[in-house]
């Protein structure tokens, strides 16, 4: 039997209803989503769904590529792409000063801002389903932080920013982030159960001591290096080269596509592991699957962006209540929303106190807080439990 066993059906009246739509509805049900929202996924709902998406990003690239602290028109660095793309390298210079500023600082910037909150956004989907509960987030479990960790001890060792050095980092990241995981789970887990307050308690606990081992580091280091750790801690988005542009692709586009890939999973995993079991879900291995996947993909993340919080567990919930629980829909389009979501973040950022530039980290955390705050009070009475 496979995943989804016997419940391989398509529901409702319309052509191209994809399958599963009875568990997607029961989901919504058990989640109180809203009537409206409990259709039946079809395949015309979720290609219109990411085609709007899809074009949302596009329009908020090209805005943020505008912006800063010297402004380009669209026409200007329409011309400049064009221009770039047609010569290449040899007709870049041609272009005036604007196209260094496009094509070398702000392009990949945007390109790693879109990346990075698509990255965060679809790994906050995960763990949310995996744990049952929207609080759920790579910053606030501690991942980031054991990832951030990860990545400052290679640093100190001395990996630098070239292609190959950027994946030693980002293992040394994943490895810390992987780390984190499996100890949060493991003092969280009780008696086969995972309550959230006892796991929410375990991510602050190791928030607190890989924060204090990255500042041990940090000490350690000359000056120089010691304030680029900081800021580098603080959440930056600073312009990769692009090999290492295209070394992070791999990566998110492989963990992106092995969380795709459990999203039937996870739906079933929304009513409950003993349900989900009795459906033909090997629910050990979907857990060890998406726990693995999710330090992976935090861990590349923070090896290039340092500390950005709040946006796996913001961009997933607000996502869920537009389009409903379905993954299948929720993740790829949660992923999207965090890549516009970064990117408008990130643009604030460059713009509001130009030519200086706040960390992005900071506006991230200045949205979500006051969010965390509302789920954890519009919560309390469960974690109580």
């Amino acid at each position: 039997m496979g995943i989804l066993g016997g419940q391989r059906r398509f529901e409702g009246s319309g052509e191209g209803a994809l399958p599963h739509g009875d568990v997607g509805t029961r989901v919504a049900a058990a989640e109180g989503t809203p009537r409206a929202e409990q259709s039946v996924l079809t395949s015309r709902r979720w290609v219109t769904t990411m085609l709007t998406l899809a074009g949302a990003s596009l329009l908020v690239m090209i805005a943020s590529l505008r912006f800063g602290t010297e402004e380009i028109g669209f026409v200007d660095s329409a011309r400049i792409l064009f221009g770039a793309l047609r010569y290449g390298e040899t007709g870049i210079d041609s272009l005036g000063p604007s196209s260094v500023i496009l094509l070398q600082v702000r392009l990949p910037r945007v390109l790693l801002g879109f990346m990075v909150g698509s990255c965060l956004a679809a790994v906050g989907v995960g763990l949310q389903a995996l744990l049952r509960n929207p609080l759920a987030d790579p910053y606030v479990l501690g991942i980031s932080s054991g990832a951030a960790l990860g990545a400052a001890v290679a640093m100190l060792v001395g990996f630098g920013k070239t292609v190959l050095a950027l994946s030693a980092i980002s293992f040394c990241a994943f490895l810390g982030g992987l780390s984190s995981l499996i100890v949060v789970y493991r003092i969280a887990l009780s008696y086969g159960h995972l309550p959230i307050h006892t796991l929410l308690l375990a991510g602050v606990i190791l928030n607190a001591i890989f924060s204090a081992l990255i500042m041990f580091i940090t000490s350690t280091m000359n000056p120089n290096r010691s304030f680029g750790m900081m800021s580098w801690l603080m959440g930056t988005l600073a312009a990769p080269d692009y090999p290492a542009l295209i070394v992070l692709t791999v990566y998110l586009f492989v963990g992106g596509l092995i969380l795709f890939m459990q999203t039937r999973a996870l739906n079933i995993l929304t009513l409950g592991e003993e349900s989900a079991r009795s459906l033909g879900v090997e629910v050990e291995r979907v857990k060890k699957t998406v726990f693995f996947t999710s330090a992976l993909l935090s861990g590349a993340v923070v090896s290039v962006s340092g500390l950005i919080g709040f946006v796996g567990m913001v961009i997933p919930h607000a996502v869920r209540m537009m389009i409903g629980p379905d993954h299948r829909l929720l993740l790829p389009a949660s992923a999207l929303v965090g890549g516009i979501f970064l990117l408008a973040a990130d643009t604030a950022a460059r713009t509001l106190l130009a030519p200086a530039e706040i960390p992005v980290g900071v506006i991230t955390a200045l949205a979500g807080g006051p969010f965390f705050i509302y789920l954890l009070m519009s919560r309390k009475g469960g974690l109580a439990r």
